[in-house]
């Protein structure tokens, strides 16, 4: 069990309910605001379609130690993390 991935976890899974339930867009760096028309959508997209499982993902990882558990994690991310963007860029700028 490696305590270190279980803490990131817990802190994805708590910034995914500040930012995917409490809409606290504020704790999302690198984006315009005036440039995206529904800020409350771009919370809800990048709280539970991307720090939510990326968050659970790396507290089960935490826990089951498996082969190339570092290779699968970072894959796994970015792949969220480029569905997410690709979205945010067609679907919420202006």
């Amino acid at each position: 069990m490696d305590y270190g991935l279980l803490v990131i976890g817990l802190a994805l899974v708590l910034v995914s309910y500040l930012v995917g339930i409490k809409k606290q867009t504020w704790l999302l760096a690198g984006f315009n605001e005036k440039m995206i028309k529904n800020k409350s959508l771009l919370g809800t997209v990048t709280g539970l379609f991307f720090f939510l499982p990326l968050g659970l993902i790396v507290i089960i990882n935490s826990l089951i130690d498996y082969h190339y558990e570092g290779t699968i994690l970072v894959v796994v991310m970015l792949t969220l993390l480029t569905g997410v963007y690709v979205f945010i860029n067609r679907r919420l700028m202006d």
